[in-house]
């Protein structure tokens, strides 16, 4: 039972970090991005190319801080020359420029990196498992565990006990007064696309030596990330960390005791949460909490 839990618990960082990536996006901007899940493609492709390059300790430790930090740059180079041209567009504008982003990241990544599945070693320090009651967990879903924690901590105390998550509050509220009290919003647009960007590639750089990287994880990811920002509630940090939980744990227990029905127990989960709570778990469209 608790190695199920713990199972769930490291699906749940992976898919909290890219969730939370999307819905801060849309929270902020009120910008939907369907190129979200490019960047945790590219961040995890990335990644097997750091580590390809050499098994050493150094080279996947390494990997997993530079593959999050070029999607940031990536992220700044999409923010300034396609998406602050979207943020006062209706949301169909927004979709269908980001849907073609994805097509083009898409193509991109295949004359990159091909089309052959690839594959992550994970670094020989985490690469055994430990022995909880009799069963034994992978040490590198506790590094994924805590990861998610101190990422997530830091994006609330960003969020709410410093003057820039103010700014970022604010922005959201009444972009226009801000602007009129002298600060910058289009550095602030900037700073939250940027950030939300680095979400989606440390997620993907965590991910990496646990899932088969090829073309087309752009796309399953996505999915995953709009369910988990849909069920928590579009715009709540929270919402994102309390679904991403919900649908790790349905996952890993129906993924034990009922195999056959775990790839739908996702859309189940989703389908019954909007029901009850059409707005999502945390129901308020804003700035993430």
């Amino acid at each position: 039972m608790l190695v199920t839990v713990l199972t769930g618990l490291a699906e749940a960082g992976t898919l909290f970090l890219v969730g939370a990536g999307l819905t801060l996006i849309f929270g902020s901007l009120r910008l939907i991005n369907v190129a979200h899940g490019s960047f945790y493609m590219y961040a995890a492709f990335v990644v097997s190319t750091i580590v390809g390059a050499s098994s050493s300790e150094l080279h996947f430790w390494g990997a997993l801080i530079i593959a999050p930090l070029v999607i940031a740059a990536l992220g700044v180079l999409v923010e300034v020359t396609v998406m602050r041209r979207l943020y006062r567009r209706e949301h169909l504008s927004q979709m269908l420029a980001t849907f073609g982003l994805f097509y083009v990241f898409a193509d991109l990544g295949l004359v990159i990196w091909g089309s052959s599945d690839r594959t992550v070693s994970t670094a020989p320090s985490v690469a055994g498992s430990l022995t909880i009651f009799g069963q034994s967990f992978p040490e590198y879903s506790v590094v994924i565990i805590l990861v998610a924690l101190v990422v997530g901590g830091v994006m609330f105390a960003l969020l709410r006990f410093t003057t820039l998550g103010w700014k970022i509050r604010a922005a959201v509220e009444d972009n226009e007064l801000l602007a009129a009290t002298g600060v910058n919003v289009s550095r602030i647009y900037l700073f939250v696309f940027t950030f939300g960007a680095l979400l989606a590639g440390i997620a993907g750089a965590i991910a990496a030596p646990q899932i088969s990287i090829s073309a087309g994880l752009d796309q399953s990811i996505l999915i995953d990330a709009f369910i988990i920002s849909v069920i928590g509630g579009l715009g709540s940090i929270s919402g994102a960390a309390v679904a991403a939980v919900l649908i790790g744990l349905v996952d890993a227990f129906g993924a034990r005791y009922l195999p056959s029905l775990a790839p739908i127990s996702v859309y189940v989960v989703m389908i019954v949460v909007l029901v009850v709570r059409p707005s999502g778990i945390f129901g308020r469209v804003g700035t993430g909490d």
